[in-house]
This record gives structure tokens, sequence and C-alpha cells, in this order.
């Protein structure tokens, strides 16, 4: 019986590297103390706004 846990951690690293991606870049774009924060929220959830944003130019 074989487990499918290998796979499912490879695509985590992957989301992990993806929002510490994203962290850093909106980091070094950011000027001051919110747009910081605001740095780590877009970060987070830049794959949120991608899916949304990608909906919306189907005309959904």
């Amino acid at each position: 019986m074989s487990s499918n846990g290998s796979a499912a951690a490879g695509g985590g690293a992957i989301y992990g590297l993806g929002i510490f991606g994203g962290i850093v870049y909106y980091w070094q774009v950011a000027e001051g103390f919110w747009e910081h924060v605001g740095a780590i929220f877009q970060g987070i959830f830049w794959p949120a706004f991608m899916v949304y944003e990608g909906f919306r130019a189907l005309g959904g």
C-alpha cells in the first residue's frame, strides 16, 4: 500500500515558495509602512487575486 503524501508535500513546497516570492516582490515595490503591511497580505493572497482576475477576464 503506497501513500501519495510525498506528492502533496511537493505541491505544498511549491505553493510556499510562490507565497514567499509574492511577499518579496510586493515588499520591494512598497514604499511606506502601510504598503509593507499590505505587501504581506498581497503576498499571501496573490493566487486568489489571480484566479479572480482570470475569471473576470473570461466574462464571469
